[in-house]
């Protein structure tokens, strides 16, 4: 084995231009005076820096995020940031931990700067934007929207609550569908479905949930509109109703919709009436006005009639008045063919499509096995398109309606038991206009309660008359006269009254029907010929609740808030009110000469006096009269052929002792020189029936 040579070393020296001068860092050996005289001999040349400037120093570095970005429920894609550590949070010029950063004046770092009202408001506006913005572009995707507006709305800024929730209004209207929601309990929520359904069914629940605190919170905020709330401001509560009133108007068939007309029923059941009021009423009538299926109605009817009983009917007038624009089996009315009868052709429609033949009449159609289960597999589709289609059938909605018409005619009766006079004149427009939909075993108690109604009437009437101040200062302390309040005109309600009654019989066998239960009309014919004198002098005989006036100075409940409407009842005019009541009773086929000819006499007189275009009613009403009866009434226009004796008396009560055969019709003469065309033209078209009866 080599021996390896050993390895030379060198000794390395410093080079000659090193400085030999001591370091700084003294030795512990010799005197402190020796130490002391060489750093006054070395110290002025020493670079006290330079061991610290060649020490190496923690560079600030960027720290290394590893995590992959993610995409959030806004869908928005975002890089998350690591969490700062001890390590990261060390003084990388010190060395030392920081603690809390505080800035100049000592306040953390750490905390948001004071923002202003306004820039919240701006920043509230920005994000509800952009968050309305993703929810309208895939509201599926980005379904955790709807909790952020609702945490937005939470805000206890007046101005922000506002805003979302008008945000929210307009979101609703927009992603809401076509149809209810069902809400799924938890064994559905384990079902195994597939990837496509278990979307849309978690869309539909976010959606739901959303969507019923929202209709919470409106509830909450609205009850700031009423009388006696004050914690709640006005603004907000304002907002919150208008938001129930769209949405009721723009989804009546999505969930929640009893909770929706419960605060417009609660802020209408309240004393205090301003455009809130009137917005609510207006909502209401639509709803009834537009509805095609019939739910809708009945929720809003039935909790309408428990309010109005839980207050103890003491409600405005117009809440009564929203009946009036119900759909009560108004499209049902047509009569079936009577020489044919429409068969059900789904099932044979159905075999027909499994084999393509035509089965024989009376002989059973013969289905293979294979076709027997196709059948029924098409018998379970249609079944479920059925459930699930959003249209009611005419038999479901002829049931909804029925009910509704009992709640209607049920608190209609209980009003006129209790005789609340100022709801009088809207519970007689209500049976006015649905009379022909009354069971004929309530006409008795019906009419004897429209009998003390007229007779209310008359007596409010005449002590107008003897002393007008009594229309001032009447109250309704429950006596006879003072049952029809101070607001109510007298003639209107005994018109209506006389007209309900009418109409009772109106589309129904009225001979066998008065005769079977006894109807006695007579009162109610006399009332009528009674009142024509009156009425064709009544100003305001062609205005409805629609029709500009000017308020009475005399009258002493003229003073009402402005921009609200101080009419009553006046739903129909009275010139139509009294026109249906005329045409009851002068057209039947069965009607007395001497009642006949007192009622044409009494109509010519009244054309006088009445303005142009009921005048023309009139004179429309006389000719139907005279080519139907001509023969009874033709001696009117012919003096050579009266055939009473005296005098006619048109101021009399009785109908038929008012003698009218012993009268002519001389207004046919004045009616020549009106000043409107039509009336001219109409007397003419009378004097040519006249002259062709009997030929």
């Amino acid at each position: 084995m080599a021996i390896m040579p050993a390895v030379k070393r060198r000794k390395l020296s410093p080079p000659e231009n090193v400085d030999r001068r001591p370091s700084p860092s003294f030795s512990l050996e010799g005197s402190d005076v020796d130490r002391q005289g060489d750093y006054f001999k070395y110290g002025a040349g020493w670079n006290l820096e330079q061991n610290y400037e060649q020490r190496p120093r923690k560079q600030k570095r960027e720290r290394e995020n590893s995590r992959l970005p993610i995409k959030t429920a806004e869908g928005r894609i975002e890089q998350v940031v690591r969490p700062l550590t001890d390590n990261d949070e060390e003084d990388s010029f010190l060395g030392t931990s920081s603690g809390k950063d505080t800035d100049s004046e000592g306040g953390f770092l750490g905390e948001e700067p004071h923002v202003s009202t306004q820039g919240r408001i701006v920043e509230a506006k920005e994000e509800l934007a952009r968050v309305a913005t993703l929810l309208n572009q895939d509201p599926e995707e980005h379904a955790g929207g709807f909790r952020i507006l609702g945490q937005i709305a939470s805000s206890p800024n007046p101005t922000i609550k506002k805003l979302a929730l008008a945000t929210q209004l307009i979101v609703y209207k927009d992603v809401i569908p076509g149809y209810r929601i069902r809400l799924h309990d938890n064994t559905e929520v384990l079902e195994k479905l597939s990837k496509d359904v278990r979307r849309l069914r978690s869309y539909e629940q976010a959606l739901v949930g959303s969507y019923q605190n929202y209709v919470k919170d409106l509830a909450s905020c609205a009850k700031g509109s009423r009388a006696d709330a004050t914690d709640i401001p006005t603004d907000i509560a304002s907002v919150a109703i208008s938001c129930a009133c769209s949405l009721l108007l723009a989804v009546p068939h999505f969930n929640f919709r009893s909770e929706l007309l419960k605060i417009l029923i609660d802020r209408v059941g309240s004393n205090k009436r301003d455009l809130d009021f009137q917005k609510c009423i207006s909502t209401l009538e639509n709803i009834f006005r537009d509805d095609e299926d019939g739910s809708p109605s009945l929720d809003g009817v039935s909790q309408l009639t428990k309010m109005i009983k839980a207050c103890d009917y003491r409600v405005d007038e117009s809440v009564l008045n929203t009946f009036l624009h119900l759909r009560l089996l108004a499209e049902f009315t047509s009569k079936g063919s009577q020489n044919r009868i429409d068969k059900y052709k789904g099932a044979e429609s159905r075999i027909n499509s499994v084999n393509g033949k035509t089965p024989k009449v009376g002989k059973k159609q013969f289905l293979t096995k294979k076709q027997r289960k196709l059948l029924r597999e098409q018998k379970a589709v249609e079944k479920e398109f059925k459930e699930a289609d959003a249209i009611v059938g005419h038999e479901e909605r002829d049931r909804l309606q029925a009910e509704t018409l009992k709640l209607v005619f049920v608190t209609y009766f209980r009003i006129l038991k209790a005789r609340v006079p100022h709801l009088m004149g809207a519970v007689l427009e209500g049976l006015a206009k649905y009379a022909h939909l009354i069971n004929q075993d309530f006409f008795g108690d019906l009419l004897e309660a429209l009998r003390d109604l007229v007779r209310q009437a008359d007596e409010l009437l005449d002590a107008v008359q003897n002393d007008p101040e009594t229309r001032r200062d009447v109250e309704p302390t429950g006596s006879a006269v003072a049952v029809a309040s101070s607001t109510r005109d007298p003639i209107r309600a005994s018109l209506l009254a006389t007209t309900t009654a009418f109409t009772l019989l109106d589309g129904q066998d009225a001979a066998r029907a008065a005769s079977s239960l006894s109807l006695d009309l007579t009162f109610f014919i006399a009332q009528l010929y009674k009142s024509l004198h009156t009425l064709s002098l009544h100003p305001d005989l062609e205005l409805s609740s629609k029709s500009l006036r000017l308020p009475d100075p005399d009258f002493s409940h003229a003073s009402q808030q402005p921009g609200l409407n101080s009419n009553k009842v006046n739903f129909a005019t009275s010139s139509v009110l009294l026109l249906r009541a005329l045409s009851a009773v002068m057209t039947p086929r069965s009607v007395p000469p001497v009642r006949l000819a007192a009622f044409t006499k009494q109509l010519l007189t009244a054309s006088v006096h009445v303005p142009e275009k009921s005048a023309q009613a009139v004179l429309q009403l006389l000719a139907q009269v005279l080519k139907m009866h001509g023969s009874k009434v033709v001696s009117l226009w012919n003096t050579e052929e009266r055939k009473g004796d005296g005098v006619f008396d048109g101021e009399r009560a009785d109908v038929e002792g008012s003698n009218p055969f012993a009268s002519t019709a001389w207004e046919g003469e004045l009616l020549k020189c009106h000043f409107c065309p039509k009336v001219r033209d109409g007397v003419k078209g009378l004097e040519k029936i006249v002259r062709g009866v009997g030929k």
